[in-house]
C-alpha cells in the first residue's frame, strides 16, 4: 500500500459524508481546544455514519486519561493522537500508561523547530509521531529537511493542500500525510479539496512505492 491519507477536525454529518466519498485512510475528531472541537456523543453520532473502513482518530492535549479512555471504549474513536507539550501532562509516563490501558494505537505529535527535534522522538512508545509546525493546527509548512533520518512511521502535517501535496509526497518518506485547514471553504469541509487532495496522494503514493521497490 502507498501513502496513507487522514482528514482531520471533521464536525458535522456532511464532513462525514464527504469523507466517506473519498475513502481516505483516517479521520480525525478534535477534542482537544479548538474551532474544530466537538462534544464525545457529537463524536460517536458522527462515527456511527462513518465507513466501517476509515479509521477515527481522536485528537487530544493534556486530557485525562480517563477521559481519553472512555471515548475509545464508547466506540468513538480507534487511535488516539497526543498533542500536548512535550514537557507537560503527556510525558513519558502518560504515553507508557495509555499504553498499558489500552489496545489502541497512539500518535504523539511533536513540533519540529531546528535539526534533532525529531530524533529526540525516536523511541518514544507511542505508535507513530505526527510532525507539525510550532503551534499545531496553524496551516503553516515546516522545513521538512527538519526530519532528517527516522526510523519510526510518521505522519506529516502543518500546512498541506492540494497544490503542495505533490511536493510532500516525493520530499518526505512520511507514513501517513494529516490536513484540516487544507481541504476547508470559509472555514468548513469542502468535499471537492478533499477528493482532490485524496486522489493526488493515492495517485503519487503509489508511485512513490513501486520507486523504492525499484531501488
Amino acid at each position: 500500500m502507498g501513502a496513507r491519507v487522514k482528514i482531520c477536525g471533521l464536525t458535522r454529518l456532511a464532513d462525514v459524508e464527504a469523507v466517506n466519498a473519498a475513502k481516505p485512510d483516517y479521520i480525525g475528531f478534535v477534542f482537544a481546544e479548538s474551532r474544530r472541537k466537538i462534544a464525545p456523543e457529537q463524536a460517536v453520532k458522527l462515527r456511527a455514519a462513518l465507513r466501517p473502513d476509515i479509521i477515527p482518530v481522536g485528537v487530544f492535549a493534556d486530557a485525562l486519561l480517563e477521559h481519553i479512555l472512555a471515548l475509545v471504549r464508547g466506540g468513538a474513536v480507534d487511535v488516539i493522537q497526543l498533542h500536548g507539550a512535550a514537557d507537560g501532562p503527556e510525558s513519558g509516563d502518560y504515553i507508557a500508561e495509555l499504553k498499558a490501558r489500552t489496545n489502541a494505537p497512539l500518535i504523539k505529535a511533536v513540533a519540529l523547530e531546528k535539526p534533532g527535534d525529531a530524533q529526540k522522538w525516536a523511541e518514544s512508545r507511542a505508535d507513530y509521531l505526527l510532525f507539525d509546525s510550532k503551534g499545531g493546527g496553524t496551516g503553516q509548512v515546516f522545513d521538512w529537511d527538519l526530519i532528517g533520518n527516522i526510523g519510526k512511521p510518521y505522519f506529516l502535517a502543518g500546512g498541506l493542500n492540494a497544490g503542495n501535496i505533490a511536493c510532500a509526497v516525493r520530499r518526505t518518506a512520511a507514513y501517513a500525510f494529516d490536513v484540516s485547514g487544507g481541504v476547508e471553504t470559509d472555514g468548513l469541509k469542502d468535499p471537492g479539496k478533499i477528493r482532490d487532495f485524496v486522489e493526488i496522494i493515492r495517485r503519487l503514493g503509489v508511485s512513490r512505492r513501486i520507486d523504492k521497490d525499484e531501488q
